[in-house]
């Protein structure tokens, strides 16, 4: 019924910038936080970035600074543009959203993107 569909990632230098995209779609009411979890080799998945329905931003500290988390609530989207980018950043990223359904049970979950992968190297 939902579908999360991540774009971006790949490669870069350490210094250089990517920037992620992610595409709600789908029997959609309406979506409340949505954000970037991350999961680097060998570590548990951490919360990147975050942004309210209200567009209210919040980041992990190792990214504060760096990484900027913005929304279109018109187009169900949000992006992430990664700057200064370091090899420490190098991990799965997952987009996720917090989404009520338009059905007679309003139901309301979390759904995942199936990841995209950032490499930075030195």
């Amino acid at each position: 019924q939902v579908q999360l569909v991540e774009s971006g990632g790949g490669s870069a230098q350490a210094g250089e910038s990517l920037s992620l995209s992610c595409v709600a779609s789908g029997n959609i009411l309406s979506i409340a936080g949505m954000g970037w979890y991350r999961q680097a080799p060998g570590k548990e998945r951490e919360l990147a970035a975050f942004i309210t329905d209200l567009g209210t931003p919040s980041y992990v500290d190792s990214v504060k600074g760096r990484f900027t988390i913005s929304r279109d609530n018109a187009k169900n989207t949000i992006r992430l543009q990664m700057n200064v980018l370091k090899p420490e950043d190098t991990a799965v990223y997952y987009c996720f959203a917090d989404i009520t359904l338009r059905t007679q049970s309003r139901a309301r979950n979390n759904y995942w993107g199936r990841g995209t992968q950032v490499t930075v190297s030195s």
